[in-house]
């Protein structure tokens, strides 16, 4: 459990702030709603303590499971199913513990009278905020399964999109791990044979064998000290990351790194595009679909320009404005969507950019794959080809010495 900051507007017009605990901001805006008071702001206390659970907690649902789970309980509710009975299926068929059980509660709540939306809002760990708003537009339109049609194929297209990136990296991290053993092996187990016996020749060894020998000592005498250094910095990267300014810092620098950045920035206009258009297109009021789409962007700098666009619509300006002030969307993204609002074809556009970008991605993953391999096996042979060279360069030192003195 965590520790919210609010500020919120109650029922009789007054304004409130203070603290409550939830598991998560999803449930801490349930809380809020059950006592009539209007969020405006929830803020997380930011703590050690906080910070440390969220890096252990996850809800062990994948992507490609949950789409697939929508796309049975969307077939089945088409079908003419009643919800309970599709509840009993869906409970029966999950292997995974923890959501077999939240499935449970979830039939419980709404047998007792909940309506589906707010059975899924008390099991936030599972549902997503977009996922509950869309059941919620669903139900409240009599269109549950069209919803969940168009929830599934969003998921989808998530996982595929997530699968296609994932599926880039398997190759240079395979070799990057590889480099790294087999250079650390090296180092550790071989160069010490060298170093004992050019300690028993006496001469003076050339500087790129005395570095690469202080780097053997160094791995040798402090391994674990070494292990423990690079385990406490990745936790303290982590930690930073989780506040709202190392978030942002993080994925300001994510989008212009050389190579991944165009492929960070495509995917995330085409996540951005698709999540706004699947919640204009369920019939989900503009100001809730934007907040939804911030939060579940995946980037703070995205984060920070819907939030900034929501704002303006509030105030009666459009959202191309505000977009087009984040150099993340680029030009073609804003025509469209300032093509869209005055149209009052929105959703349709936001879905061209998404089938668009979703391409993009797709080539963006196949130039980096490309660019990768080739990268790094120069990297490769530079780094074993250096330290070979740095090992047996005192024994060119000698022949050539030799070759001199016998001449």
């Amino acid at each position: 459990m965590a520790v919210f900051f609010y500020k919120g507007t109650r029922y009789d017009g007054k304004d409130e702030s203070g603290e409550l605990t939830a598991a998560n901001i999803q449930e801490a805006r349930a809380q809020l709603r059950a006592r009539r008071i209007t969020p405006i702001t929830i803020k997380r206390k930011d703590t050690l303590l906080n910070r440390m659970k969220e890096i252990q907690i996850g809800t062990g649902v994948n992507a490609r499971s949950m789409a697939a789970f929508t796309r049975q309980f969307a077939t089945m509710i088409n079908a003419g199913l009643p919800l309970m009975r599709c509840m009993e299926i869906l409970t029966e068929q999950e292997t995974n513990p923890g959501f077999k059980k939240a499935l449970k509660q979830l039939s419980s709540d709404v047998e007792g009278g909940t309506t589906l939306a707010e059975a899924m809002r008390k099991q936030s760990r599972f549902f997503s905020n977009l996922y509950i708003n869309m059941v919620e537009a669903g139900e409240k339109g009599g269109a549950l399964d069209t919803i969940l049609n168009r929830l599934a194929t969003y998921l989808e297209k998530t996982a595929a999109l997530v699968a296609k990136i994932r599926g880039a990296m398997i190759y240079p991290t395979i070799i990057t791990i590889v480099m790294i053993i087999a250079v650390a092996v090296i180092l550790m187990f071989v160069l010490p044979t060298f170093s004992s016996m050019y300690a028993g020749l006496g001469a003076d060894l050339p500087l790129p064998t005395q570095i690469l020998m202080g780097i053997s000592n160094l791995l040798r005498h402090h391994f674990f000290l070494i292990i423990g250094v690079i385990v406490a910095l990745i936790i303290v990267y982590k930690l930073v990351t989780r506040t709202d300014k190392g978030k942002f810092i993080r994925d300001k620098v994510s989008l212009y790194i050389p190579v991944f950045g165009n492929l960070a920035k495509k995917s995330a206009v085409a996540r951005f595009s698709r999540t706004l258009a699947t919640l204009l297109s369920s019939g989900v009021a503009i100001l809730d679909s934007l907040e939804i789409t911030a939060r579940t962007s995946g980037n703070a700098v995205v984060e920070a320009a819907v939030f900034e666009a929501r704002t303006s619509i509030s105030e009666g300006e459009d959202i191309s404005g505000p977009l087009s002030r984040e150099k993340v969307f680029p030009p073609m993204v804003i025509q469209m969507v300032r093509i869209g609002e005055q149209s009052g074809q929105l959703d349709m556009m936001l879905q061209k950019v998404a089938d668009f970008y979703d391409q993009e991605v797709d080539q963006a993953v196949e130039n980096l794959t490309a660019a990768l391999e080739p990268i790094i096996m120069v990297v490769l042979g530079v780094v074993v080809g250096g330290i070979m060279v740095a090992m047996y360069l005192p024994i060119f030192q000698m022949a050539a010495t030799f070759m001199e003195h016998a001449g």
